[in-house]
């Protein structure tokens, strides 16, 4: 196989993302099943913990903060009103506070939950990923050399840089942080990296998020998810054709 043909930037964007979505969800999921749901029933269930948990990857470092672009963003397939009211239900829990720009960051209490919700993680990962070590080493380490060049290529290009992505990115990573929470929180990111791609491929095409999440299977849809690979291309530059193979095998391997 001609590994530099076969995966080019642009093809393994499209290659990877559900990869990246699966392990993602699987730890999430395990993370629920652990004694997610009874952390969150402790801090008063999921109308005072979804965002926390939706944004942790920000707001659980102090002082970390979500803009009002980037909330929008992340929720960009919700409709609008919904979001604003379940947000208010969660200032109301104490667990969140609006700032006067409309961005959020956690209270005390909501840092108390997401320090919880970090454990719980590490423990959940372990487990999910154990004998697994070596690989989730090599993905943590080509996960970190990603997610930093995708922040340097919207650092150089801002007027294309994705608002989600810099709501969830760079990841809080406090020292001593268990390799599988890194591991988790930066894949997360990079989902949400190609999320905005998305997003900026169908608005060109002329979309809303309703309208594409209506679109049917067929020639526009292939052109727009094309599109998306395309945009979401640039961090995988910074790995060798080579390595794409390797995370590509190591994130199959994963179990969940």
């Amino acid at each position: 196989m001609n590994h530099a043909v076969e995966l080019a930037p642009h093809r393994f964007a499209g290659l990877v993302a559900p990869a990246v979505d699966r392990a993602v969800a699987a730890a999430l999921d395990a993370g629920r099943r652990r004694g997610g749901a009874e952390l969150g029933r402790r801090y008063g269930g999921p109308a005072a913990t979804g965002f926390l948990v939706e944004f942790r990857t920000r707001l659980g470092e102090p002082g970390g903060i979500v803009d009002e672009p980037g909330f929008a963003a992340v929720t960009r397939h919700r409709d609008p009103a919904e979001c604003r009211r379940a947000l208010d239900k969660q200032v109301a829990y104490g667990t969140l506070h609006r700032l006067p720009d409309g961005g959020i960051a956690a209270t005390e209490r909501g840092l108390a939950f997401l320090d919880e919700l970090r454990e719980l993680h590490a423990e959940v990962t372990a487990e999910l990923w154990a004998g697994h070590e070596e690989r989730v080493v090599r993905l943590l380490e080509a996960s970190g050399r990603l997610v930093a060049y995708a922040l340097v290529l919207d650092a150089e290009q801002p007027a294309a840089a994705g608002a989600a992505f810099a709501a969830t990115a760079p990841p809080y990573e406090p020292d001593g942080t268990p390799a599988g929470v890194l591991l988790l929180d930066r894949l997360d990111a990079l989902h949400h990296h190609r999320a905005d791609a998305h997003a900026a491929a169908w608005t060109a095409a002329g979309h809303t998020a309703r309208s594409v999440a209506a679109l049917p299977p067929g020639p526009e849809r292939l052109a727009i998810d094309l599109e998306t690979d395309r945009r979401a291309a640039g961090p995988y530059a910074a790995l060798t054709p080579e390595e794409r193979l390797t995370v590509l095998a190591d994130l199959a391997a994963l179990p969940g």
